[in-house]
This record gives structure tokens, sequence and C-alpha cells, in this order.
């Protein structure tokens, strides 16, 4: 199975920033930062930005490029500081902190990682994003868990342990905190112990936890969906999109409209939230990836030891395999085959998407929610669902106005009204055959989208599809860019590279 990811962005207003670290205030993020992963709120909007560059290379309007080890994560800015995570040995990784405007090092933190599982190819186990603020800077890893570390200086400020997250499918890690008001919050929907959890930002205090034992591995970021009852946290997840309390941590409402799994990010707005994705049943996705492939006898049925052979040589953790396989054996054979696996790999009573058997096993759509309800609000708070088949299963939509933009591979975009979810206009090529991973960006009245292949197209925000330019950033992208006041910022798989006019 081919598996993208998404990258993370940077957040709030750099001189308010820095006013608020000189006076000693506890500062928020401002209006020219990017504190986290996709930006402010992950809406892939720059809030306030300087004129950008259209035209850019390793040749023309680069300010400054530094080299970095192995990652995807994106990076965050806060208060004039970047921060980027890195692989600098197989067993140790680094969070890195460098002067926004001039590229220069501030301080680097490593950790030992212990040993890592295999991760899929396109992915990295330094996969995350930092979020930030002036103050501290929350960070995640695997064989770590959630770190704080002083902005200014990288000195230890507390840590929380989590389980170490497990994927069959080996996507591995791709999950980033979010800081709103007092609270770092971070989920992770993974194969073994998916929670969502809410920390004091100061102290590392836990003050909630989710348990989503309901959900099945997905890579959907909590958003903050403002309303007239005030400020919800809402989580996509299997079949699901969940509002939440965010004092307590309880489920406020939910709406069953989505799919099997999710790993694109909602964008909420005037407290809506809209979302595009791309799933597909479980039953033919375990039986093509495993029993289909070498690992398999082609059976159309799953064993524990075809699973063990597709997942290589750590063992399958005894606790997945009485969570999952041996719910579904109902016939006690040994083997999982036509609803067995729909009821091994789904939550009870949370078939979302195609079921065994289907004709059509891929599903798409485009879903407006309206916020701030109470209970299952399926049948109320829908204002639009759309089939299409233009979604992307990793590149989240980028709304703008009252447009909201879709990518998907091979360069492919396609866009809606807000209004009522009906197609404006594509699908269109952006003249960038690539695949996709990385989500469009938006800054100064135009839209960056970031290729696999490593260039970047730049596209006229306006009611119609206009290529401005077609940028060469010289290595592959997977991360989404950053845009900090006049700068974008774009990570290859080797390198960090800011540019401006």
């Amino acid at each position: 199975m081919h598996v993208r990811f998404a990258s993370s962005p940077l957040s709030a207003c750099l001189r308010a920033a820095w006013i608020g670290s000189v006076l000693g205030v506890t500062s928020v993020a401002a209006a020219g930062d990017w504190p986290q992963f996709r930006g402010p709120n992950a809406t892939g909007l720059a809030e306030a930005s300087s004129t950008l560059p259209t035209t850019f290379s390793v040749d023309e309007n680069l300010k400054w490029q530094t080299k970095l080890g192995d990652g995807v994560g994106c990076p965050s800015i806060a208060a004039g500081r970047l921060f980027i995570s890195e692989m600098t040995k197989p067993d140790e990784v680094a969070l890195t902190a460098l002067d926004a405007k001039s590229g220069k090092l501030l301080w680097r933190r490593t950790w030992a990682t212990g040993e890592l599982p295999e991760v899929h190819q396109t992915n990295s186990h330094a996969s995350t994003t930092p979020a930030a603020d002036a103050e501290r800077v929350y960070f995640y890893f695997s064989t770590l868990g959630l770190q704080c570390v002083d902005a200014a200086t990288g000195a230890d400020k507390w840590q929380a342990k989590l389980p170490v997250p497990y994927y069959v499918f080996k996507w591995g890690p791709g999950m980033s905190p979010i800081v709103h008001g007092d609270l770092v919050i971070f989920g992770q929907d993974d194969d073994l112990s998916p929670a969502l959890y809410a920390f004091d930002k100061r102290t590392g205090e836990l003050r909630w936890r989710d348990d989503r034992s309901d959900m099945c591995a997905g890579y959907s970021h909590p958003v903050i969906n403002t309303t007239p009852a005030g400020d919800e946290l809402v989580v996509a997840g299997t079949g699901m999109l969940i509002g939440y309390d965010l004092a307590t941590g309880k489920r406020a409402w939910l709406a069953r409209t989505l799919l099997r799994n999710i790993k694109t990010t909602p964008v909420c707005r005037d407290g809506i939230v809209y979302i595009a994705l791309q799933s597909s049943g479980i039953a033919n996705q375990w039986v093509a990836s495993i029993d289909q492939k070498e690992t398999g006898n082609r059976d159309g049925k799953i064993t524990k030891d075809e699973l063990q052979a597709f997942v290589g040589k750590m063992p399958v953790p005894e606790a997945f395999y009485k969570k999952t396989f041996d719910r579904g054996d109902t016939n006690g054979d040994g083997a999982l085959d036509g609803d067995e696996l729909d009821k091994a790999f789904m939550p009870p009573g949370n078939y979302a998407g195609a079921r065994y058997g289907a004709k059509n096993p891929a599903e798409e759509f485009v879903i407006a929610v309206r916020g701030g309800g109470k209970g299952d609000v399926t049948e109320t708070h829908v204002l639009w669902k759309h089939p299409t088949k233009h979604t992307d299963h990793i590149v989240s939509p980028l709304v703008v106005g009252e447009r909201m933009l879709l990518v998907k591979c091979g360069g492919i975009a396609t866009c809606f009204a807000t209004s009522d979810g009906k197609q404006l206009w594509g699908p269109k090529r952006i003249d960038n055959g690539s695949d996709y991973f990385a989500s469009p960006i938006y800054g100064d009245g135009k839209i960056y989208v970031a290729g696999e292949n490593g260039f970047v197209v730049v596209l006229k925000d306006g009611p119609e599809l206009e290529v401005l330019t077609k940028n060469d950033c010289g290595g592959s992208i997977v991360g989404t860019p950053a845009i900090a006041d006049d700068r974008i910022y774009v990570r290859t798989r080797e390198n960090l590279l800011c540019f401006g006019n």
C-alpha cells in the first residue's frame, strides 16, 4: 500500500512574540508565526505576510539553506525561531532551532531513540512537526513521548511518556502536537492504543485523556473550531467526526460521516468543519497487502503466520492479536476471511466505509459539518456531503475565501464552493505531474503546492485555475512548507531552504 504523509507549518506574529519575550510576558502565537503542523490551526493560511516570492530556486531568491538529517516533519516558527526535527543517526533524533531570518544555528538537542521498527520509505522516524510559542517547544517522538524544552536554550522543561505506537502496515508515526490556550494536545490513532491527550503546557500535567479504541489507524490532526458557544476541539477518525469539550475532554458531539480511516486534516472556519477524504474497505486492503503478496499463499484468507511474515523481524504484539485477530476469528479456524476481516479490523459498531464484498471498495467525499452540537448530530449538523473522484487520501484541503481547493496525485486540482460543496472547476492539471504528500498553503494572494519531485507550483488565488510559476527546489519534498512574514521555508529530504524576494 502506497502511503503519503503530509507535513507541518509555522505560527503567529514575530514582532509581537519578540516584544513579549523581551518584556517577560507569556506569549501566544502571533500573526506572523507558523507555530505547528500546517500553520495556524492547521489551515495552511499565513495570517500575516508581506510580499512572498513567486519565482524561487536554489539559484534565485534563496536567502539561506542548511543541510539536515533525514526527516519529513515540517518547520514551525515562533518569535523569530525556527524548529525542525531530523534523524542525525539511525538511532538518534534531533530537535534543531535556527534563527528564522538568517538560518544561524541557535541550538540542537539530540536523544537516543533505541531500536526503531521499519517504516514506509516515504515516511521517516523524524516525521513530527514541533509546536512552539515564544517560551517553549513541544516535540513528539515515538519512543520518547512528548518533550517540552525551552525555546531559547533547548533545556528540558518536562517529558510525558506515552505508549509507543504500533502500525501493522508500517506506515509509522506521523502525528504532531498542537497548542491551544494553556493546553498541549496530542492525538495518535495507531493499531494498538489509540488515544487523545491534553497536557498543561507549563508543567506537563495530564489534564485529560480520551480512549479512542473505537478508531482504526489514522493521521488526522486535532483542530480548534470556534462556535458561538465557544471553542471546541474537533478530531476526525474512523467513521466519525467528534467534537470535544476542551476543558474536560468529554465527547460533546459526533457526526457519522467519515470512512474507515482518515489521513487528511479538516479545516475549520466560522464554526464549520470542512473535510476531504478518501479511503477503502478493510478486507480488500488486508488481503491485497498480505495474502496476495509474497507473504501469503493467495487463498483469500489471512493467518497469524502470514501477518508475522508481512510485518518482518519484530514480533507482532500479542495485545494486537487479542484486540483484532481473535475478535474476528469467529469460527476459530485460525484464519480470517470474508466478513471476519471487517469484524477483526474495524471497531465493533463502527463499520465505516466499504464492507466485505462491496463492488466499489474505495470511497471519496467532501463534507461540511457545523460544530457546536450535542450528541449524534449526523442528521442535524451535516451541511453537505458529496461523493467525488477528486480527493486525495493524504493531502488536506485548503479553504481560502469561499472556495475549497483539493490537490491529488498527478498534480490534479479541483475547486469546490464552501457554501454548498458544488464543484466550481476542475479537475485540471497544475503542470507538475508528481506524487503529492505536502498540503497546499496560502499567503500574499498565492497558493503554494509542493510536489514530491521537488517542484513547488505557485497558483494565483482566484475563481479559475491560473498557474504562475513552477519552481525547482532541488530535492524531494514530503513535508508541507511554511510561511512566516516575507519568507517561505521548504524542507527537502536533505535540506531546509528559505526563500524571499
